[in-house]
């Protein structure tokens, strides 16, 4: 069986949960089948595990073009090159063109991995101007369409459902992210922490992601004021996704330094290994999410051993059991696709709330920890992943 897999992402040039998913299934379905992975960007080394990689620029005369134009430019490279597999599977809207038409030209079974759905992110609008509706207009296309769709949570599956009902419910099945235990693995050590001014001694709040809207950041830097004096917010955040969002969070660090001491703010994706000592250390994770169809990076936190204090929303509450690894913070949203807080103040107030508890108890936010390193292990490896996945794959062949 050739599997050919389409993602923006692959290794080394990972920024998000979907790159993540996409290398870890590769890696563990490269001995299983005939498998290619085709990607965006830059040269990479062609093997990966056992896998055949190779990546595809934007088209020149495309380049500089709105970032949704430049995207289809790419997926169109991919097409041709996909002919002779037996099943395309994309992931994210980036590669859900190049899927949709090689099913087409080749005709193949096209499967989808769902890991965020466009309606339900409005705020790329900001973004991509015009593009959002290009964007949009791709994955609807492509999914309702798809042989298959694999959502990455039960709570996914039903914002699928929800925002495409003409798909038949069938056709959308569970496959949960997972975690590599042997990777993410606790690590005692302080170097990584002193080389970033974080001290071992004191309680620690750690937030590891992206500065975008569905990460709800601003919230935790709103809720951070209510933390007690001796905890230290760590913010190992990306760049934002706009000048307006990142004026926004500055301006919210600044307020939260201004009024305390310990906000450690590192504006880079560190290495696996960084960030692994950090989460090892944290007495509590954040997660402050309005839109989450799953998390990898909580899974993360609790391989780490971190307690992990995240929002009740999308596919959260099947990685995060309240009051046992971390706890869940509920929200009610507002029902337009943007996830926003109907009472922002409240969410904020019972988020600081949660981060106090946990952390005002350093013995049970431990145990929290190893109980989340204990779930990780039992319910959320790759290779029980990859047979699920494989399962859908034969259910979609002839």
């Amino acid at each position: 069986m050739r599997i050919d897999i389409v993602s923006k992402e692959f290794p080394p040039a990972i920024y998000g949960g979907a790159g993540v998913h996409v290398a870890e299934l590769s890696r563990v379905l490269a001995p299983l089948v005939e498998l290619n992975v085709r990607c965006f960007g830059e040269p990479r080394e062609p093997d990966f595990h056992g896998a055949h990689v190779q990546a595809y620029r934007v088209p020149g005369d495309l380049r500089g073009q709105n970032a949704t134009i430049e995207t289809l430019g790419t997926d169109l490279g991919m097409v041709g090159d996909i002919g002779g597999a037996d099943l395309v599977h994309s992931h994210t809207w980036y590669a859900n063109m190049a899927g949709h038409l090689a099913s087409l030209m080749h005709g193949i079974p096209h499967v989808i991995s769902a890991h965020s759905l466009e309606p339900l992110r409005p705020w790329k609008a900001e973004q991509l101007g015009g593009g959002y509706a290009i964007s949009s207009f791709v994955e609807k296309t492509a999914y309702l369409n798809a042989a298959a769709v694999i959502a990455v949570s039960d709570g996914m599956r039903n914002d699928i459902l929800r925002c495409y009902p003409e798909i038949d419910p069938a056709k959308v099945q569970v496959v949960h992210n997972g975690i590599d235990v042997a990777q993410w693995n606790r690590d005692e050590g302080t170097d990584v922490l002193e080389a970033h001014g974080i001290d071992p001694a004191k309680p620690s709040v750690v937030f590891v992601g992206r500065v975008t809207r569905q990460k709800g950041v601003p919230f935790l830097l709103r809720a951070a004021l209510q933390l007690p004096p001796e905890v230290q917010l760590v913010l190992c955040a990306g760049a934002a996704d706009t000048p307006e969002l990142a004026a926004e969070v500055n301006g919210l660090i600044d307020e939260l330094k201004a009024t305390r001491d310990g906000v450690v703010l590192i504006e880079q994706m560190l290495p696996r290994r960084e960030v692994i000592q950090i989460l090892s250390h944290a007495t509590a994770f954040a997660c402050p999410s309005i839109y989450e169809p799953l998390g990898i990076v909580n899974l993360e936190a609790m391989a780490c051993g971190a307690a992990v204090v995240a929002t009740a929303t999308g596919g959260i509450p099947e990685v995060v059991v309240d009051g046992e690894t971390g706890r869940l913070v509920e929200i009610e949203q507002v029902d337009d696709g943007s996830g926003t807080p109907l009472d922002p103040d409240k969410f904020v107030n019972d988020f600081a709330a949660a981060l106090t508890e946990v952390i005002s108890d350093p013995e049970r936010a431990r145990r929290m920890g190893e109980a989340g390193r204990q779930r990780a292990e039992e319910h959320f490896s790759w290779e029980s992943i990859a047979e699920r996945t494989l399962e859908v794959y034969r259910s979609v062949l002839p």
